[in-house]
């Protein structure tokens, strides 16, 4: 729970959002606390992406209601922080890696004042974090799908935010840059930082994210990972198909082995 008084980064109440009078979102409650890395997790047409653009007012619903900090979107919007999906983006827009990034900065800018050495300096070291500092003058058509999710990472951090949406920011990236994004979720999290974060990958899910949101048109379960990642929880969300819950199960069982031999 939160602390008394202080209002939870994300609250959503009753949350109902339709596609040409066709539901999509059915009455989704929940809370989520300060300093939670919430892996959200559900199979194709869940409503994962429908939910984050729901919560950012990309998408209007149908009822209920979104409350960041306690207060509607747009009057929480400087605290707010977005990575997209990489397939919705447009890679041929002729924009740099630096100015990329520079755009996480223009939130706090405002309509008038200009970029200044701090601003400059600040998305620097975004791109030194991300290990893309050396790329900065290069157009991001020309990068690898790695190299363009770590930019759009890189502008989000430089948004300097109190909460974070990332729409899959693992999808079709290679080993090296998972590590690294993972490493910075988990940075921004000790921080104090609040991420929500649309996920696939069932075999990691339990070693990435310390909450789940388990969904599925409905809210399934949310709550602690080691509460939420059960078979019949996944079993309610993905149907019973036998590849995830095998994989499910021989976790589970590799986790017991491991416990029985740290156990005295």
């Amino acid at each position: 729970m939160t602390k008394k008084n202080a209002a939870a980064p994300l609250e959503i109440h009753d949350l109902t959002v339709t596609y040409h009078r066709q539901p999509v979102l059915y009455g989704v409650d929940l809370i989520v606390d300060p300093g939670c890395l919430v892996g959200v997790m559900g199979p194709n047409g869940a409503g994962k992406s429908t939910l984050i653009k729901t919560i950012m007012g990309m998408v209007p619903p149908s009822h209920g209601w979104v409350k960041l900090f306690g207060q509607p979107f747009h009057k929480a919007i400087t605290r707010v922080g977005y990575v997209p999906q990489r397939e919705s983006v447009d890679w041929d827009f002729p924009v740099s890696v630096f100015d990329v990034v520079m755009m996480g900065r223009y939130k706090r800018l405002g309509l008038i004042r200009r970029p200044g050495k701090k601003d400059r300096d600040a998305v620097y070291e975004c791109l030194e974090k991300l290990k893309m500092a050396d790329l900065a003058d290069r157009q991001i058509g020309n990068l690898s799908g790695g190299q363009q999710q770590r930019v759009f990472l890189a502008r989000a951090l430089a948004q300097e935010s109190d909460l974070y949406f990332m729409d899959e920011p693992f999808a079709g990236v290679d080993a090296a840059t998972e590590l690294a994004i993972i490493e910075l979720l988990r940075e921004l999290k000790d921080a104090g930082k609040t991420l929500f974060v649309v996920h696939h990958d069932v075999t990691t899910a339990r070693k990435y994210f310390d909450t789940l949101l388990l969904l599925n048109m409905r809210l399934v379960d949310f709550g602690p990972t080691e509460k939420v990642f059960t078979q019949q929880n996944l079993h309610k969300v993905y149907g019973g198909r036998l590849n995830i819950l095998t994989e499910v199960a021989t976790a589970d069982a590799q986790q017991a082995s491991e416990d029985k031999l740290e156990s005295p």
